[in-house]
Parts: C-alpha cells; sequence; structure tokens
C-alpha cells in the first residue's frame, strides 16, 4: 500500500519536474565528498519518472569515475557492467515488467559491486533512521548483503524526491541502513550504526 501511494505521486510528475529534479540531484549528489573521492561507484539508470540519473553518471564519468551499472538477473540479482555513455545503453525488457536500461558491454559479474566506494541506490522513500523503502523486489537487498559479507563499506546513497524522505518506512530484518539520502533541496545524513 505505501510503495502505490509513493508511486501513483511519481507517476504524477511531468517530463519537465523529472528533468529539473534531475539536475538538482546530480548539483547536489557531486557535492558528497563520498562521491568526489570515489574512483568507482555503482549506480543505476533512472526509468520512468524515478529520481533523474543519467546527468549524474555523465559527470561522474567526465570526472574518470568508473561507474558500474546493474544488469537484472532471472533470480532478480544484479550482475554489473561498466557504464560508456549514455550509447552505452541496452533496452531490456524481464518478464512483464518495465523496460530498463542495462549497460551493453561485458558483464563482471554479482560481486563486481564489492568494488565499488559509493553505491547509489534507487528506493521509494528513506526515513528519519535512514531507513530505505524499496520497490520490493529483492535485488538491491541482495547487493547490500554480498557488500556485508565481503566486509566492504562503500557509502550507501538513495536518491529521491523531497516529498519521500519520511518519518518511519517499515523495516525486515534483512534491511540495512543508508548513509545518506540527496533530494534535489539537499543532503540528509544519517549516523553509520556500528
Amino acid at each position: 500500500m505505501l510503495r502505490r501511494g509513493f508511486l501513483a505521486v511519481r507517476s504524477g510528475l511531468t517530463a519537465d519536474d523529472v528533468r529539473e529534479a534531475a539536475t538538482a540531484l546530480a548539483e547536489r549528489a557531486l557535492e558528497l565528498p563520498e562521491l568526489a573521492h570515489a574512483r568507482t561507484v555503482a549506480a543505476y539508470v533512472s526509468v520512468g519518472s524515478e529520481p533523474g540519473t543519467l546527468a549524474l553518471l555523465d559527470a561522474l564519468r567526465a570526472r574518470d569515475v568508473r561507474v558500474l551499472l546493474p544488469a537484472l538477473l532471472p533470480d532478480n540479482d544484479l550482475d554489473w557492467g561498466t557504464y560508456a555513455g549514455p550509447e552505452s545503453l541496452v533496452s531490456v525488457r524481464h518478464g512483464g515488467r518495465m523496460a530498463l536500461l542495462e549497460p551493453a558491454g561485458e558483464r563482471l559479474g554479482p560481486e563486481a559491486v564489492r568494488e565499488a566506494d559509493a553505491v547509489l541506490l534507487p528506493g521509494l522513500a528513506v526515513d528519519a533512521r535512514g531507513m530505505r523503502l524499496g520497490r520490493g523486489g529483492g535485488s538491491y537487498d541482495r547487493v547490500l548483503a554480498r557488500l556485508e559479507r565481503a566486509g566492504a563499506d562503500p557509502a550507501l546513497v538513495v536518491l529521491l524526491y523531497d516529498a519521500e524522505v519520511v518519518e518511519r518506512v517499515p523495516e525486515e530484518a534483512h534491511d540495512r541502513p543508508v548513509h545518506a539520502v540527496v533530494t534535489p533541496s539537499g543532503v540528509r545524513r544519517f549516523h553509520r550504526r556500528p
């Protein structure tokens, strides 16, 4: 029910709303020290009315940052490939879902995410504790569990619209908090848990 509400608000956004928010998001995200000093960033390509990421991906690439993008596997896990500009993306439809833009080149394997200094996560909301509400497919829960098992500690950053930062979202035992949320109006940080 909560997910549907956030998705309904997003579906009411115009192309101009999404474009303006994407520009502001890129500016705010590029100010993060975690991204300024990153050599490798795992990110994603936004689709539909999600907060836009392409401007940010291109800006990171212009800084000589290696950008890893996900490719959805049949079991909902994520493989990774390197972003080489908008022309390196292909539209892939997985079952009855909306088409995703994925990297066209070589697949690096699910473990490649462990090389990331920062991971940009999609989501529908984040709460005051830094808990992220995803779409419910579990792909990024697997990524976060993989990072934890490997002892990797990249900065975890979720990109959202301003109204998607809320007081509380439901939490399950496997959920992990993010370190920061970037919205068009700014950045909010959360304390790291021990």
